[in-house]
């Protein structure tokens, strides 16, 4: 019996929707990878927590822990306290620490687990950082608390340092002493001010390109302690011209949710295998997982058609997700773990559920469904209906 509901469509409208019924996609098991790919994992909010959502962040552990179970499972890693979980945007440095310290500890009892952690400088108070030397002074502190519990590094773009910096000499200056005293090689972190419009001017210049000789110029200076760097920026083109002059070894993590597929099957270009292609450290690889993990599997073995037919359905609604305001993509990760019972509840850190129209929803619920993502199709379909109920809409 076909499935079917009714959904808001444009104009404010509703009209009935039934869905593909086609079978999700799941990787074999076992499946290995020829790229390195990072999930970065949201958080799952405590709903039933005495606390103001604006004010304060409550953590669902056994449930935020058990998705990076699952994501380990499926063979990803965790990139973990970063953005996707809402660090800087509802979730403070003291509970991105315990969440760190968790999942490394869980990280322990998995095989192969992979997990990278944040580093920022998002407990410093903006108004008191005067001079580059305090965001030097606030990256050392997380990066020393971080690597004490054995963790890897991500080091994240910084507020403060954005704010600070008078030009490209204040970034080198900064990540020259971070990289410089690094116990194992990190990787650098680029987001664009689309993700975070506070990181506006990043690496010292307007300019992208300029931008990106500063980048690499740091990176050019530490080779042997740059893993990779994630550049979230949205154009691949500039993906693809950057990982080009990296330093042989030095990998490019992708963070471009709109164009991931042809970026991590890349284009063979060059001698240097990491020159012509990417890696990944993506946020819509926690909202479309097993289709991540299968894709990747078959991009291994050579199947290189299989991939995109099994990772291009997912890049409609990866774009609406990340639409503008691209910081408020998170709203759409936690729907798709809430749709697929990952969690029993809508509930995010900082009410951030509220931050996407239930048009907007809907539309990703359509496009879940067209991409082969709906998990268990009854669940989601009820926990839409519910969703529908709660904004007045019956049927």
């Amino acid at each position: 019996m076909a499935l079917s509901i009714i959904l808001p469509v444009a104009g404010g409208a509703l009209a009935p929707y039934t869905l593909r019924g086609s079978i999700p996609v799941r990787p074999a098991a076992g499946t290995r990878f020829n790229r390195i790919a990072y999930s970065a994992a949201h958080v799952v909010a405590d709903p039933l927590a005495a606390v103001d959502p604006w004010l304060q962040s409550a953590v669902d552990w056994d449930a935020t822990i058990g998705y990076r179970r699952h994501l380990w499972s499926l063979g990803l890693g965790v990139a973990e306290a970063m953005d996707t979980a809402q660090r800087g945007m509802g979730l403070d440095w003291p509970t991105s620490l315990e969440l760190i310290r968790r999942s490394l500890d869980a990280a322990k009892d998995v095989p192969g687990a992979l997990v990278a952690s944040g580093c920022g400088t998002d407990h410093l108070d903006l108004d008191a950082v005067k001079n580059v030397a305090d965001v030097i002074r606030g990256y050392e502190e997380q990066m020393a608390a971080i690597e004490a519990l054995g963790g890897k590094l991500i080091v994240m773009a910084s507020r403060a340092l954005a704010r600070v910096a008078k030009g490209p000499s204040d970034y080198e200056r900064v990540y020259d002493r971070i990289l410089s005293q690094a116990r194992q090689p990190v990787v650098l972190h680029w987001l664009g001010e689309m993700f975070d419009p506070a990181l506006a001017g990043y690496w010292g210049s307007a300019d992208v390109g300029r931008a990106m000789d500063t980048a690499l110029g740091v990176i050019a200076a530490h080779p042997d302690k740059v893993d990779g760097i994630k550049i979230s920026l949205l154009d691949k083109d500039r993906e693809i011209a950057m990982r080009r002059r990296l330093p042989p070894g030095v990998r490019m993590y992708t963070g471009d949710d709109f164009n991931y597929a042809e970026l991590i099957a890349g284009d063979g270009h060059g001698s240097e295998k990491t020159h012509g292609q990417s890696d990944a450290l993506l946020g819509i690889f926690d909202a479309i997982a097993p289709a991540a993990s299968a894709a990747l599997g078959e991009l291994a073995q050579g199947n290189v058609d299989r991939f995109h037919a099994i990772l291009g359905p997912t890049v409609p609604l990866s774009r609406h997700i990340f639409a503008a305001p691209t910081r408020f993509y998170k709203t759409g990760v936690v729907f798709m773990a809430w749709l697929n019972g990952h969690q029993s509840h809508f509930t995010m850190v900082g009410g951030q559920q509220s931050t996407r129209s239930l048009q907007h929803l809907a539309e990703l619920f359509r496009l879940a469904d067209a991409a082969n993502l709906l998990e268990q199709p009854e669940l989601a379909l009820a926990r839409m209906k519910t969703l529908l109920a709660l904004h007045g809409v019956e049927g």
